[in-house]
């Protein structure tokens, strides 16, 4: 991984820089066409507004990843940046996958500064188990004590 630095463009972003690609937590950079496009289409926001996606990441610590200019991957994180990370809507590009970007990406969201003294981190995946333990993350070591309230089709119900 590249050596961080806060970006030029917001005294709050940091950015990591590997060969052609760039992540970066400017929330300016983000091509919300792309990571709407992407959404819209997933498995687990499928048919999600664009006003949602944009909410979404105003209320997130969102990370691009870029091929030059062209945004071709995004994580986000919800947090209080003192106890807690919810990692949510990670994506590469099917045309970018396959060369480890995603991992790269994940390195970069768990290595972010702000994020270091965090208790606990939690995501959802259907598929992507081996991703994430790369990064660290284990199944639930006390799943009996998970709970939680769940509206899957509320995007294609209309209902927000």
């Amino acid at each position: 991984m590249a050596e961080q630095h806060q970006g030029a463009s917001s005294p709050a972003a940091h950015a990591w820089q590997r060969g052609q690609y760039l992540v970066s937590t400017d929330p300016r950079r983000l091509d919300l066409e792309v990571v709407h496009g992407f959404l819209t289409t997933s498995y687990w926001a499928a048919g999600i507004r664009l006003e949602l996606v944009q909410r979404s990441i105003e209320h997130s610590l969102p990370f691009g990843l870029y091929a030059g200019e062209r945004q071709v991957g995004f994580a986000r994180v919800i947090t209080d940046f003192t106890t807690f990370a919810y990692v949510a809507d990670v994506f590469i590009l099917g045309a970018y996958r396959g060369q480890g970007l995603g991992r790269w990406l994940m390195e970069c969201v768990v290595a972010h500064p702000h994020l270091q003294a965090l208790r606990r981190w939690t995501l959802f995946t259907r598929d992507a188990h081996g991703l994430y333990e790369q990064v660290g993350f284990t199944r639930a070591s006390a799943p009996e004590r998970l709970m939680e309230r769940t509206f899957p089709t509320i995007y294609q119900e209309g209902a927000i």
